[in-house]
């Protein structure tokens, strides 16, 4: 702690040199070994001698020489930085594929669990820049304004993907188009934007605040160890998942929702009640569903689909599958709906929300 930096610096530089000589002493003159070898002892000698200035003389006289040998060219900073770069990728991916993987909440079938992406229209301006650029990093919120330029109808909405989490779209009107940070469904959804509409000259089309869906980091270790737990937010892919299409450029989509049905477990829906083998199944999240409590934003379990549309109608999870349901059961599209999962498209299992920074931040429950 107390050590001189030069020191430090000398010491650093003398077993630097002994090892330069250990891999070199088969390719160097005997010349240089001997200068070398030679630099290396006199610094060795001033180090135990603790003398300050042959400290400072011997380490320069021996940098100098190991520079000479062996120059730093361009090639050799290109290379290092580009090492550094490719390991860091190397292990990005590594963790991505075997550990931690994070994906964005798209629609609202989790909520008020997890949270879609959702908007809220409003007829005032948006606030000032610096507090839509605060918004924006803590509470994933970004503002859209689209103002019809001349008298039109829209034709359409089509999706705009720019890398894996920001989605525009493009309306599409008859004389005129317009660009905005917003998914299609949010604007048909919450803004009432649909294909059709007419506006005139001056008319808000789109006009509010977009809350980004929670970004969340999906365990995908865990799973190659121990089953699944029934209440798990677990993530899956939807291959071969009769009644849900592959994107033609992303392929199958994920989905997350809260595992309810384990391998031979017999499903039935009593509102506001989920039953497992006959039982309300145990656990927080879906005590509070089914309390449906009101202004918690849980209504409770809705009978409805192809395979429980009432009460006495029961389902039984197939060996080697999962039975997936979103908390916001009345507007989930889940196994009610195509049936079980495949054991081998699970994913992994809901760890915690990295951002946006709002009162879901932390562990998934």
């Amino acid at each position: 702690m107390f050590t001189p930096r030069y020191v430090k610096h000398s010491k650093l530089l003398l077993r630097h040199g002994q090892k330069y000589l250990r891999y070199k002493k088969d390719v160097l003159a005997d010349a240089e070994r001997e200068d070398i070898q030679s630099s290396i002892d006199g610094l060795s000698e001033a180090l135990r001698a603790r003398n300050a200035d042959e400290i400072k003389s011997h380490s320069a006289a021996l940098d100098g020489k190991l520079h000479k040998l062996t120059p730093v060219t361009w090639e050799a900073h290109w290379r290092e930085n580009c090492e550094v770069i490719l390991v860091a990728i190397i292990v990005a991916v590594g963790i991505r594929s075997y550990f931690l993987q994070p994906f964005k909440i798209p629609t609202g079938s989790m909520q008020p669990t997890l949270n879609g992406i959702i908007g809220h229209p409003r007829s005032e301006p948006a606030p000032n820049v610096v507090q839509q650029v605060a918004e924006f990093f803590i509470l994933g919120r970004n503002y859209i304004d689209v103002v019809a330029k001349e008298d039109d109808r829209v034709v359409q909405i089509v999706p705009k993907k720019f890398g894996f989490f920001f989605t525009f779209s493009r309306i599409e009107c008859g004389r005129r188009s317009y660009l905005v940070y917003c998914p299609p469904e949010t604007l048909k959804a919450d803004f009432r934007v649909t294909p059709g509409s007419m506006y005139k000259r001056g008319d808000i089309i789109a006009r509010g605040a977009v809350d980004t869906g929670d970004q969340v980091f999906v365990d995908k270790f865990s799973y190659n160890f121990v089953k699944p737990s029934r209440g798990d937010v677990f993530v899956f892919r939807t291959t071969d998942v009769a009644g849900i299409p592959s994107d033609p450029q992303s392929g199958a989509p994920f989905y997350i929702k809260r595992l309810t049905g384990l391998p031979s477990d017999n499903m039935q829906i009593d509102p506001p009640r989920l039953l497992i083998n006959g039982e309300p199944p145990e656990g927080l999240g879906f005590s509070r569903v089914m309390a449906a409590e009101e202004g918690s934003g849980y209504r409770g379990y809705a009978a409805t689909g192809m395979y429980m549309t009432d009460p006495t109608q029961t389902y039984t999870v197939p060996p080697a599958h999962y039975f997936a349901m979103g908390d916001n059961s009345y507007n989930s599209y889940d196994s009610r709906y195509w049936g079980a999962v495949p054991e081998e498209n699970l994913v992994g299992r809901g760890l915690l929300v990295y951002w946006p920074f709002n009162r879901h931040w932390g562990l998934i429950r």
